[in-house]
């Protein structure tokens, strides 16, 4: 046992060494100092979803000349692709509902959620910048509805959410922002490797043009140059199924993946060849409201966030009966519905439905019902048969939590109640549940200035800034929903302005 451990404490000290080493010289990852450049900017951003737009946005109203590289054929990522769902502490429709909210407890929220694992000062940014990044997209265009929600794990409704039920709702408006700015736009552009100076500095990038995501090494290979700086805000790697399993085993092939296909972290793993310092890699959060049904994110997952967890309920179809808290934080209701399992540990999936009053904001109920994915009843019993759950025992559930509804409070999980309404209104409507592998909350350390940490010295790395989900630490074990916006597009803001204001270095 002792020679294992002092095996595993060298195998440790072998890898930070050889990392450390990748971040001591002046030097690319292939050794070479390259100072010939095909195109020299003040501000090379990478990514082009909430915070790599962000970021664009925000150095070009600086004066900054920006490139921004997206690798896959279209703007916006997983941001285009998430539920436009944005945690606002303070907006302006919590101030005219007259629902009492401040950063203060969006930070407390997000503290318990986190599990102890949060890097405290880096959310207070995210919390304290909420308003005013709310108040960035509103000035870029972007449309919101007239209603707040309630997510899992808030302590009050503060979800505000685009009139699309997508981050396009939000991207799109600020790709057009960005290119009115000046910002020089690419897609099909992959970042191959960083390019520093005799110093350390990052000062550059190694970049294939017309890149083809399906052909690694298809493209044109060219060097672009970075005066002030380089934003990574690459996202995540949840599509990277080898490398998510080196991180944690029981994230495998079994488990799917709300991310578009292009969330494979490159980026990530040429920050941590330069030396970066990793945060709770293996910290992988599981979105608890998707579908067996259907692939990706879905159409389960929005009808499940706005109208089945906080105003139906959802139950074991072996008993009928609840089994966790339905506005719990992600991790806890992921936890308790993989835990639904049969003896021979194959899923037993768990329904969520509601009724026709608490349905009628989902937006994405048409498309479900005609695809399947969602199913319409007129009866509880009909609902009961169709997924094999206890006539009785799923009627008796559901008359206990219409009395809670009732009386203001949940006596099995304590739910929070603001949103609820009584399930009686026929018809009803339910889906299957189980998780996805949805946002990585570790990756690469940065400071409060977005400035990425060498893990040899915890001193920012001269030249490089990161925003978004490629970095890590901010939510700890479980991030709250809506906080995905939050953080990238404060995050990105920070990155933009922080590096717009560094001295320019003559590359020529």
């Amino acid at each position: 046992m002792q020679a294992l451990e002092s095996s595993r404490r060298n195998f440790i000290k072998a890898g930070l060494a050889a990392i450390g080493a990748l971040s001591a010289g002046g030097v690319t990852a292939q050794g070479k100092v390259n100072h010939k450049f095909d195109k020299i900017v003040d501000v090379i951003v990478v990514g082009s979803g909430f915070a790599g737009l962000a970021a664009a946005l925000e150095a070009a109203e600086k004066g900054a000349s920006v490139l921004l590289l997206e690798k896959m054929p279209v703007f916006g990522g997983n941001s285009a692709i998430n539920g436009g769902a944005f945690a606002v502490a303070g907006s302006p429709l919590q101030e005219k509902e007259g629902i009492k909210d401040s950063p203060e407890l969006m930070l407390q929220d997000m503290i318990k959620s986190g599990r102890g694992l949060s890097h405290v000062d880096l959310l207070k940014n995210i919390v304290y910048g909420t308003r005013p990044a709310f108040d960035f997209t509103v000035k870029y265009g972007v449309k919101y509805k007239p209603f707040v929600q309630h997510f899992g794990g808030h302590s009050v409704p503060r979800i505000m959410q685009t009139v699309e039920s997508t981050g396009g709702g939000i991207t799109r408006p600020l790709v057009e922002a960005a290119r009115k700015q000046g910002v020089d736009l690419h897609t099909s552009a992959a970042m191959e490797d960083f390019i520093r100076d005799e110093n350390g500095r990052v000062i550059g990038l190694v970049v294939r043009e017309k890149f083809n995501f399906l052909q690694k090494d298809s493209g044109l290979v060219l060097n672009y140059g970075a005066r002030k700086g380089i934003v990574i805000a690459s996202g995540g790697f949840s599509q990277n199924v080898q490398f998510r399993k080196a991180i944690d085993p029981s994230l495998d092939e079994k488990l799917e993946s709300t991310n578009h296909p292009g969330a494979t972290g490159e980026c990530l793993m040429a920050m941590l060849a330069l030396g970066a310092m990793p945060i709770q890699l293996d910290q992988i959060q599981l979105g608890p409201w998707s579908s067996p049904d259907e692939r990706g994110f879905g159409l389960v997952s929005q009808f499940n966030t706005i109208a089945g967890f906080p105003k139906g309920i959802m139950v074991d179809c072996r008993t009928g009966r609840r089994f966790v808290d339905e506005l719990a934080d992600r991790k806890a209701r992921s936890d308790a519905i993989l835990n639904q399992i049969d003896e021979n540990g194959k899923p037993v999936y768990p329904i969520c439905f509601v009724d026709s009053e608490g349905v009628k904001l989902a937006q994405t109920l048409k498309n479900g019902l005609k695809y399947g994915v969602i199913r319409k009843f007129d009866t509880l019993e009909e609902l009961a048969k169709a997924y094999g759950i206890p006539t009785d025992n799923l009627i008796k559930q559901v008359n206990e939590f219409n009395e809670y509804v009732r009386n203001g409070k949940d006596e099995q999980f304590n739910r929070p109640l603001a949103l609820a309404v009584e399930i009686t209104k026929a018809p009803f409507y339910a889906a299957r549940v189980w998780p996805k592998v949805h946002y990585c909350m570790g990756s690469v350390a940065i400071n409060n200035r977005a400035q990425v940490l060498n893990v040899r010295d915890l001193k920012p790395i001269p030249g490089l800034y990161a925003a978004g989900e490629v970095t890590g630490g901010t939510h700890g074990a479980s991030r709250l929903g809506g906080c995905a916006i939050a953080d990238g597009l404060v995050t990105g803001r920070t990155a933009g302005a922080q590096v717009a204001a560094e001295p320019s270095q003559n590359l020529s």
